[in-house]
């Protein structure tokens, strides 16, 4: 019974913990900005990156409750997550569909702008992330929750400036496809490493 109690020993250090609040709030705030200019310019591209931060936001909401937890109940964190990573990436697939049918062009240099400035704020999480991307399923998710938006960020910084040069909503319609793309991704890692966790769980706890 004792290993299904939480575990100290496997508690994050309170730097750790600190780096998580910090980082939530950043992305709480780039959240809003971004589905605040993505919902008034039209730009699915920042819609998109606007729900991989909320994503974040939540990702590290519920990694800062697993802190200290059972091995069990931390697992169980970690598939939430992913499969909150999946949804997201179903609904931005769902609103790039729509764009497609649409003619709109949205305002290339706001989008490389907002872009950029998301990217700062990730360049930012990651710096503050960066001691803790080894680690258990949960841990290691919110490392590739940073990654990838840097990631993503780049890319709708590029399609901003594609939008502007060819005057097409294309760019920015691909670039929400493929940020969907990355959601998914992210969902089956995190799924695939919390059920490589599991049977170490399984077999101590009776799988609880």
């Amino acid at each position: 019974m004792a290993c299904c109690e939480p575990e100290l020993k496997e508690s994050a250090p309170p730097s750790y913990r600190r780096a998580l609040v910090g980082v939530l709030l950043i992305n709480l705030l780039m959240f809003v900005v971004e589905i605040s200019v993505g919902w008034l310019s039209g730009s699915r591209a920042l819609r998109a990156d606007a729900l991989d931060f909320l994503g974040d936001t939540a990702t590290y909401g519920l990694t800062l409750w697993a802190l200290g937890q059972s091995q069990a109940w931390r697992l169980r964190a970690a598939r939430i997550k992913g499969g909150s990573l999946l949804v997201m990436g179903l609904l931005v697939l769902a609103d790039s569909v729509r764009a497609v049918l649409g003619d709109a062009v949205p305002p290339g240099p706001l989008i490389s702008g907002i872009g950029a400035l998301a990217l700062v704020a990730n360049l930012t999480s990651l710096g503050l992330l960066v001691r803790y991307r080894h680690g258990d399923a949960n841990i290691r998710s919110v490392w590739l929750c940073s990654r990838n938006d840097a990631v993503a960020n780049l890319a709708v910084i590029a399609a901003g400036a594609l939008v502007l040069v060819s005057g097409s909503r294309w760019p920015d319609v691909l670039v929400a496809f493929a940020i969907a793309g990355l959601f998914t991704h992210s969902a089956v890692a995190i799924l695939r490493q919390a059920r490589r966790e599991q049977p170490a769980t399984s077999s101590c706890c009776g799988g609880q």
